[in-house]
């Protein structure tokens, strides 16, 4: 498979994620270490692309890797506590340079447009501004932090009317206090507090770490925040992804819809993440990932997409928008990230007690696991809570999936009246029936 073709492939499938993040606001914070010079220019090119596509980006960045580096030069060394450093004056102002230094960079970055390079046209204004409010974190164990500090508020009115007016939207990680004074700020938990203050959709922390990783070192892809706190590592081994963890799980039990965990080594993860179905990094977030529901009318057009390529081959009877949408309450679905990989139809039959199982289909990606056992399982389970004494299914390529899950070869005979005189016999489709306990 050539490289032209590959990128058609994957552009093909990005197109249903292209769709449903445009005019959702995604907070995105960049660890200082991937913002040096030699690292920086493919995240910003990202988070221009996302900006074109109509994603409503805040980008909140880390200034540690350069403050630490340039609080030695300075012959500087604050103590540290309670996972903060103690910054005094002296310590501020080096942070400050450091941090609108970068800032002014990446706003350089952003207004890039010569013709050579990737944001060749684009016209991108990157506005910064006092838009957190800090407090002092005050004495602490006897010490005073002096110029270390915590959001006390975010300007979420103000980042909204920048972001309604196209803006790209940079918050650095430090605060303005009433009296005018600058703290230095944790950069996780501004981006926490910006994601929380403006019902962010999505919050996306790129730091070291691929993500949460089990004793075996396979990557979790999907965690609730209880199971996320309970993966065990050592955090003092790698405090960087301690204080993103701690802000991706407070951040979800906030209100955040889903916070990502990704490495910026992987050149491809931000975009790997938010255009691919499975991802790349670990994903936080109270709802499950991959659900078992109901359908609704909003899922008709990702059921009909599922069903097509079994109607073109005959296995399936090809149903219409129309008819979906009058029998919606008979479907469930089975939804991941968005997209219906699976579903299933429970037609009643009340005066026969009897239910047809129909239009069991799982995509062809995610086939092979248990899902259309979860499928069948959940039909049952609304058949027996109907009262219903069997179910039923017509088929012609499937019947040895049904027989070894209990059903038997039956006849047309056998079904309600009312469902005998559609029978299609030039279909001469199998009757399938099993009885429920």
């Amino acid at each position: 498979m050539d490289d032209t073709f590959k990128f058609a492939e994957w552009f093909r499938g990005s197109a249903p994620y292209i769709d449903a993040h445009r005019g959702r606001t995604f907070v995105v914070l960049v660890e200082g270490e991937a913002l040096r010079e030699d690292h920086r220019e493919p995240l910003i090119q990202d988070l221009a692309l996302l900006h074109t596509l109509g994603v409503r980006v805040v980008m909140v960045f880390g200034v540690r890797a350069q403050a630490h580096a340039a609080l030695a030069e300075a012959g500087i060394d604050p103590r540290r506590l309670q996972g903060r450093e103690v910054l005094d004056d002296d310590a501020m102002t080096v942070i400050e340079a450091e941090a609108n230094r970068l800032r002014l960079a990446l706003e350089a970055r952003f207004s890039v447009g010569l013709p050579n390079s990737p944001m060749h046209g684009l016209e991108i204004t990157a506005v910064s501004g006092n838009l957190v409010m800090a407090k002092p974190l005050g004495v602490r164990e006897g010490v005073d932090f002096s110029r270390s500090g915590e959001v006390r508020r975010v300007r979420a009115d103000a980042i909204r009317r920048l972001l309604d007016q196209r803006a790209l939207v940079i918050v650095p990680p430090l605060g303005h206090s009433s009296t005018g004074e600058v703290f230095d700020l944790d950069a996780a938990d501004v981006a926490r507090c910006v994601a929380v203050e403006l019902r962010a959709d999505k919050l996306i922390l790129l730091g070291q770490a691929h993500g949460l990783s089990d004793a075996q070192g396979e990557l979790k892809r999907q965690l609730t925040p209880q199971e996320a706190e309970a993966v065990s590592f050592d955090r003092l081994a790698q405090p960087e992804l301690a204080r993103q963890l701690d802000a991706a799980c407070a951040a979800a039990r906030q209100g955040v819809a889903r916070t990502h965990l990704l490495s910026w080594h992987d050149r491809d993860a931000l975009l790997g993440e938010l255009f691919t179905r499975d991802g790349v990094g670990t994903m936080i977030t109270h709802e499950r990932y991959e659900q078992l529901r109901p359908a609704r009318l909003e899922d008709i057009g990702g059921m009909l997409e599922l069903m097509l390529p079994l109607e073109e081959k005959g296995v399936l009877i090809p149903r219409s928008r129309e008819r979906l949408e009058q029998q919606i309450d008979d479907y469930r679905v089975i939804v991941r990230d968005g997209m219906v990989i699976g579903c299933i139809a429970l037609h009643r039959f009340d005066e026969a007690r009897m239910g047809e199982l129909a239009c069991a289909v799982v995509h062809q990606d995610y086939r092979g696991g248990e899902r259309g056992d979860l499928l069948l399982r959940a039909v049952e389970e609304e058949a027996r809570r109907r009262g219903y004494q069997a179910l039923f299914a017509l088929t012609t390529h499937t019947s040895h999936w049904f027989l070894e899950r209990g059903f038997r070869l039956g006849a047309p005979e056998e079904l309600p009246e009312t469902r005998r005189v559609v029978y299609n016999v030039a279909r001469n489709s199998k009757v399938l029936i099993k009885a429920l306990d």
